[in-house]
């Protein structure tokens, strides 16, 4: 069974599974760097946002041997975990007044995704692009956007600059900027941390508690910034004043390393790691763990504190304040 094959099988156990009461159709998208993927959407009767489920990798699990029916089981189960219970009101779309509240802005590889930016309205960051979108919903489980496109900028009468003006401010309130030692990072990922070391071991809270006396823990090699989603996180190197928070509580320059869409990594001056060393680590992650459609960049980035500047190599920089 190939995985066309094996997704529509599932649409119809999912149909049968379900009783009727949700309509479940195969769906293809295109996805970051001009990705496609196949999955089901899962319509709910009266409600206007469907979730919907890839399943490559259950297509692999189906291929180690497990079998369909403790699949469905799993599929049905994770999707009472992101149903959604109400409507979102599109008639908000219409207007920028009502979407102006919602808007955000995600970081995309610029040469990969060339053709989708013919249509959208993007803002150049080095060699990468801020492309704007509406959060339509937001949680643990996942998010809901709309892309913004051209033809929403004509039906709103508003251009880039209104939208990066909304954008830059929305993106740091409904997704905040976290950055946390690589070694809690890897800790917190087995769900053992409680929101009390979450709090403390956020580099960023020290630089919100400037009169409380927060010593930085021993130095981590490297640091993972990402905003609270772990979504797109990415982004957040085109916060404004996050790099220079940063630099403040670090006491030093830092390399860049986009390690995903959803993440960078920071990585201390002091470390002593040759930026070539840096930009090959990027690439061979890039080519053996992370799905095409999250790869960011290959190239580390370089953080000058003293002059606030976010540079490829020598010859490219971009200062913070044009993003401020």
């Amino acid at each position: 069974m190939n995985y066309t094959e094996f997704v529509n099988a599932v649409k119809e156990k999912l149909t049968q599974e379900l009783n009727g009461g949700v309509r479940v159709n195969v769906y293809t998208t295109k996805k970051n760097n001009a990705t496609e993927r196949t999955g089901l959407i899962l319509e709910t009767p009266g409600v206007n946002i469907s979730p919907t489920i890839y399943l490559e990798e259950f297509f692999e699990l189906y291929e180690k041997g497990k079998q369909m029916d403790w699949i469905i089981e799993d599929l049905v189960e994770l999707y009472e975990e992101i149903r959604q219970e109400k409507s979102w009101d599109y008639e908000r779309m219409l207007s920028f007044e009502g979407v102006k509240d919602r808007i955000i802005f995600r970081l995309i590889n610029t040469e990969k995704n060339k053709e989708l930016l013919l249509d959208v309205p993007h803002k150049k960051f080095l060699d990468l692009s801020l492309v704007f979108a509406v959060l339509v919903e937001a949680d643990n489980d996942g998010t809901a956007v709309m892309l913004i496109k051209d033809l929403h900028m004509r039906q709103w009468k508003v251009t880039k600059e209104q939208l990066w003006n909304v954008a830059k401010e929305n993106t740091k309130r409904l997704l905040p900027a976290e950055c946390f030692g690589m070694n809690f990072a890897v800790y917190e990922l087995l769900s053992r941390s409680t929101p009390g070391e979450h709090d403390r071991e956020n580099l960023l809270r020290r630089t919100w508690h400037i009169h409380e006396e927060l010593e930085l823990p021993e130095k981590d090699k490297m640091y993972v910034l990402s905003n609270k989603l772990k979504n797109y996180g990415a982004a957040c190197i085109a916060y404004p004043y996050i790099l220079d928070m940063l630099s403040g509580v670090l006491k030093e320059n830092f390399y860049v390393l986009p390690s995903s869409v959803h993440e960078v990594i920071i990585v201390p001056e002091s470390s002593q790691i040759r930026q070539s060393e840096l930009e090959r680590m990027v690439r061979e992650i890039n080519e053996t763990q992370v799905p095409e459609e999250e790869i960011l960049s290959n190239h580390a980035y370089f953080y000058y504190a003293q002059e606030g500047k976010l540079q490829l190599g020598k010859e490219m920089c971009i200062d913070r304040e044009e993003n401020e």
